[in-house]
């Protein structure tokens, strides 16, 4: 690489580093804020006597989070596809692998049949 597009790069990348622990320090900032301002909701909340409904916490993302495949089972008709699957709120944005990974376990389990190629039938 030339020297000159080396510096400018190593510029570059400086200037990124700076922006990044900028917008770190920011964030940790607004974060503080909203900690104090939840604590005088509270506070506020104590005088006038009402209950204090604690805030829900920030939705994870989509594809994350442990799925209890069970309750997901009783959701499905007796006879269902894996596009029924894909109605149900909690694997709408799973990967086909995970999808089929919990049929796998299903039918390892017993609770479930492959009556065809993408049919199955709930045992239980």
């Amino acid at each position: 690489m030339p020297r000159t597009y080396a510096s400018a790069f190593r510029q570059f990348r400086r200037r990124a580093r700076a922006a990044l622990t900028e917008l770190r320090r920011e964030i940790s900032a607004r974060e503080t804020e909203l900690r104090e301002l939840r604590d005088e909701e509270t506070r506020l909340a104590r005088l006038t006597g009402r209950a204090v409904s604690p805030t829900p916490p920030a939705r994870r993302s989509a594809g994350s989070g442990r799925v209890n495949w069970r309750q997901v089972l009783v959701k499905l008709p007796k006879e269902f596809g894996t596009s029924d699957l894909r109605k149900i709120g909690a694997l709408r944005n799973k990967q086909s692998s995970e999808i089929y990974n919990g049929i796998s376990r299903w039918t390892d389990a017993g609770l479930v049949k492959r009556k065809e190629r993408g049919v199955y039938q709930r045992l239980s």
